[in-house]
């Protein structure tokens, strides 16, 4: 089936559709605004020759296409790659009407999204998510970002998208690696919001990792409706809120630290799998989460082929990198733990003894 499956509002000061479905490049077409001129297309490496291809509609609707090829993966987020897409934006003439679409993997609409926040302080985007982490995280709720040597998406902005086109054939080609790491991001809407996401994984991981199979398409539209939901009550993650946009940190704290440690040759869901593994420790050690439940969170993400150890750890690196995530407060770290499934909570400021030990059942 070719279109649009289902589409989920993404409340706000100016809302916006995320759109799933299949065969859907009108549709970025169609989210591009009428006053654009000019159109950047912000794309990773192997995405080249269909960048190209959307450049060759965007021409023959009557608008000038700026292709800004990016590197792979992580390696896009720095400052040079900033630079290097403001000079190119600059010489392009670029106003505040025109647009620019982030077409790639999660780490290219991050980067994508910086350079439109910070562009003439902010131009439209569309963002176009190739990969199920993008769709289901990076590119949906405004969050934009690069890294720094002190840690992941240390330096940022919010900006919120036009519209969000996720289309599921580009998972056809996406290894199932990419996919299982992406679905860390998918359970994890499931963990802190909605149960049933759980329970379709159980009942077949196989049919959740098969972009072919019906189950994938609800998936993604209910891990883009929790984040939405979460998004619209706390647009801009307020520092005031006790657990607002928060929640949706559950495993990263951790997961941060173990990329940084990796020097981010660990895919992110990866690290996340391993960071909700630890903060289910957490919230059992401190008698929040019972056994039966952490156990549910290595059954789940282990019959999706997901890590839930980290054996190289080290304790005073990984307490390091924690302590300057942006959930800490002061030199009081803050972690999203569960009191129960579907129920996150904070746990602040735990004794390290808390943590070493939290730490031992990851490793």
């Amino acid at each position: 089936m070719t279109g649009a499956i289902a589409e989920v509002i993404v409340q706000g000061a100016r809302p916006y559709p995320v759109v799933i479905g299949r065969g859907l490049s009108g549709q970025i077409l169609e989210a591009i605004p009428t006053s654009a001129e000019r159109v950047a297309i912000a794309h990773a490496p192997f995405l080249a020759e269909a960048a190209e291809e959307l450049a060759e509609q965007l021409r023959i609707s009557g608008r000038e296409p700026l292709l800004v090829p990016l590197a792979d993966a992580e390696a896009a987020k720095t400052a040079e790659t900033l630079t290097a897409c403001w000079e190119l934006l600059g010489e392009a003439g670029f106003t505040r009407t025109d647009a620019i679409v982030g077409f790639g993997g999660g780490a290219t609409t991050d980067i994508a999204g910086f350079i439109a926040a910070t562009w003439l302080r902010g131009v439209p985007i569309i963002q176009v998510p190739t990969t199920l982490l993008g769709m289901v995280d990076a590119a949906v709720g405004g969050k934009t970002g690069i890294n720094t040597s002190a840690g992941k998406n240390l330096v940022g902005s919010i900006h919120p998208p036009r519209a969000v086109i996720c289309d599921l054939d580009w998972l056809t080609t996406l290894p199932r690696p990419d996919l299982a790491a992406g679905m860390a991001e998918v359970v994890k809407a499931g963990f802190i919001r909605d149960q049933k996401i759980l329970d379709l994984v159980a009942a077949d991981p196989a049919a959740a990792l098969d972009p072919s199979a019906e189950v994938l398409p609800e998936l993604i539209q209910r891990a883009v409706q929790v984040k939405a939901d979460v998004v619209a009550d706390d647009l801009i993650e307020s520092v005031e809120r006790e657990l607002g946009r928060e929640v949706l940190n559950y495993g990263h704290t951790l997961g941060h630290a173990i990329e940084k440690a990796e020097n981010y040759q660990w895919r992110h869901g990866d690290a996340v799998a391993v960071g909700m593994c630890f903060a289910a420790a957490l919230a059992m050690g401190a008698g929040r989460l019972s056994p039966e439940e952490f156990a549910t969170h290595r059954d789940i993400l282990q019959a999706l082929g997901l890590p839930v150890r980290y054996p190289d750890a080290n304790f005073d690196e990984l307490v390091m990198a924690m302590r300057v995530d942006k959930k800490a407060r002061g030199a009081t770290m803050r972690f999203v733990v569960l009191d129960g499934i579907g129920t996150p909570g904070l746990l602040v400021g735990p004794d390290e003894s808390v943590l070493r030990a939290a730490l031992r059942e990851v490793t």
